[in-house]
């Protein structure tokens, strides 16, 4: 592996550490509902710009909730530039992740098959 990869996948998960940490913690907008978890995040090599992959379950509105968080990413990358010490605070963008309930659906077609089954 090289030595670059190495250091964006130990950003990659300190950054994902402490984005959960804000949206639990610190985040106050009305519009993101439903319990957030950040499933993975990508950071770019150069730094820049950060994906962050973002499950969103009981909410009121996905998009909404979507709406809130590009809202607050000025917020949210504000705070993570306190706690994680980085030259360059990459710029955060939310993507919804759902692979969950993908894995879900998949689980309920095999189900119904193995019914069938027997």
């Amino acid at each position: 592996m090289p030595k670059n990869e190495a250091r964006l996948n130990r950003v990659n998960e300190e950054l994902k550490k402490e984005i959960s940490h804000v949206l639990t913690f610190e985040l106050k907008n009305t519009k993101v509902t439903g319990l957030i978890s950040v499933t993975k995040v990508k950071v770019t090599p150069d730094f820049k710009y950060a994906k962050v992959y973002v499950s969103i379950l009981n909410s009121k509105s996905i998009g909404k909730t979507m709406e809130g968080l590009k809202e607050s990413s000025g917020f949210i990358r504000s705070q993570i530039a306190k706690d994680v010490n980085l030259r360059i605070t990459p710029e955060l963008v939310f993507e919804v992740d759902d692979s969950l309930e993908y894995g879900a659906k998949i689980d309920k077609i095999l189900k119904e098959l193995k019914k069938e089954d027997n």
